[in-house]
């Protein structure tokens, strides 16, 4: 439902609201029409944020892929930056995963 190809957690919610609002709005008139539209709108809004979390959710597990492999080839050439960058990097996907679920 975004403008994008990439699915939105806020454009997801926003839909899934506004689908809410014209389905109650569609009852309380009668409108068949707008109560069938609610409930589309409503469904997609949900499916965006479904989408929009299983992405951040792949996105994080490949940080934290990333991150490890960073931290352990400068653990093993002795570089900090690199090592201490991966760890970074690892916790960063972690908690993208985190916030995800």
């Amino acid at each position: 439902m975004s403008y994008t190809n990439e699915p939105s957690k806020v454009s997801g919610n926003f839909h899934s609201v506004k689908g809410t609002v014209v389905e109650t709005v569609g009852n309380l008139t009668g409108a068949q029409s707008w109560t069938d539209s609610g409930k589309q709108e409503h469904a997609a809004g949900e499916a965006e944020v479904k989408a929009a979390q299983a992405k951040g959710y792949v996105d994080g597990a490949s940080d934290r892929v990333e991150g490890k492999k960073d931290a352990v080839v400068g653990a093993v050439t002795g570089d900090k930056q690199q090592q201490l960058s991966g760890n970074a990097q690892h916790e960063a996907g972690k908690a993208q995963m985190d916030i995800n679920k």
